[in-house]
């Protein structure tokens, strides 16, 4: 080959690298800014001592560059009517952050049950309506406690009493395009029984509002937990957790992401290939510790168990580190340091989850 033939085919060689590579730059440029960002929010219980109304809420929110926030607690509205709610949607809208609502127990058996709404029913369809005019996708709502897996024909015939609540309100629900989110909640439901309620009302108006600190509380790893709940899952509260063995069993205590057991990175991916439109959110409990003798025989009559599931939470305890209870000091204090506590929690968590797993649409 003459020396200029030699030298004009490495200049077109290298063009073409050049080229392909630029391309492969672009479509990798391309291909991150297409991948759906999860979003970011706060349940209002993460800062509960605040005593924050919805208007409050939503400040907050903004404040700390939420896309969403859930107000778990009809209390922390005003009024109920049609048009304050409808304001508070564009007071959330012009710092666009997404509503979610939510309540309590819907179980008219549930030792949980409260009837300051009315019925079971009534309470339900008081909670859908405000759901509408929030333009909240969901209206969450619990069974109940653990404490309901202990009453009358056990945890089947509280979720049978949901069930019926819910299909008497079923119509109501997909009228409006409101889906009623059920929690996992205070070790009233393995994720499999919630499963069940969930089948038994109808997916297309019923779904989950997952909750990954309540996983520990029936003994489930929240991975696992996730498995099994994010195809139905509609709605979150989020926490982590430390879980770590005890000569009866296992203790658990909830802490800000990043600082428990659950591999985040793993999480969210997983998230994202589950339930890619609905936004991580927070609530951080933290501070308190409960014990679950499980290694009791008769604590097994209260719950179902089931050797796989069992293992992987064991294996979690195995991880796990003790931690210290953190309690408030008495006197005037004391509110201010549960106020300030709560606050830094929720802070961690966000700044954790936005700043080291990649969480949230606003920069």
């Amino acid at each position: 080959m003459h020396r200029r033939s030699f030298l004009q085919t490495l200049a077109v060689a290298a063009s073409a690298t050049a080229a392909t590579s630029a391309a492969s730059r672009l479509f990798a440029a391309h291909a991150k800014s297409a991948a759906p960002k999860i979003g970011l929010g706060m349940d209002n219980f993460a800062v509960r001592a605040m005593g924050w109304k919805a208007p409050a809420l939503i400040d907050h929110a903004a404040a700390l560059r939420l896309d969403a926030l859930l107000i778990s607690d009809l209390d922390a509205f005003d009024s109920l009517d049609d048009a304050p709610l409808r304001e508070l949607r564009r007071r959330a809208a012009d710092v666009a952050v997404a509503l979610y609502v939510g309540s309590w127990s819907i179980c008219p058996t549930s030792k949980a049950f409260r009837p300051n709404r009315g019925t079971a029913e009534e309470h339900l369809r008081l909670g859908l309506r405000v759901a509408q005019a929030l333009g909240s996708p969901v209206f969450r709502v619990v069974l109940g406690t653990m404490e309901d897996r202990k009453t009358a024909g056990g945890i089947q015939a509280r979720i049978a009493d949901t069930v019926a609540v819910l299909k008497a309100c079923r119509t109501q629900s997909l009228d409006l395009g409101v889906k009623i989110a059920i929690e996992n909640h205070a070790g009233d439901l393995h994720s499999w029984e919630l499963v069940q309620l969930i089948e038994s009302a109808g997916r297309d108006y019923v779904g989950a509002n997952l909750d990954s600190g309540n996983a520990a509380w029936t003994l489930e790893d929240p991975m696992d937990v996730l498995e099994n709940l994010g195809r139905y899952t509609v709605c979150s509260s989020l926490r982590d957790e430390q879980i770590w063995a005890t000569p009866e069993g296992a203790a658990v205590q909830w802490t800000a992401a990043g600082e428990g057991l659950i591999d985040w990175k793993a999480y969210a991916a997983r998230w994202a290939q589950l339930c890619p439109t609905v936004p991580i959110i927070i609530e951080t409990i933290s501070g308190s510790q409960r014990t679950f003798p499980y290694k009791h025989a008769d604590f097994w009559q209260y719950y179902d168990k089931r050797p796989a599931a069992l293992a992987k939470f064991e294996a979690l305890a195995q991880r796990g580190k003790p931690l210290t209870a953190w309690k408030a000091p008495s006197g005037p204090e004391g509110k201010v340091a549960t106020q300030e506590f709560q606050k830094a929690e929720l802070a961690r968590s966000i700044t954790y989850l936005r700043d080291h797993i990649g969480l949230g649409r606003k920069t």
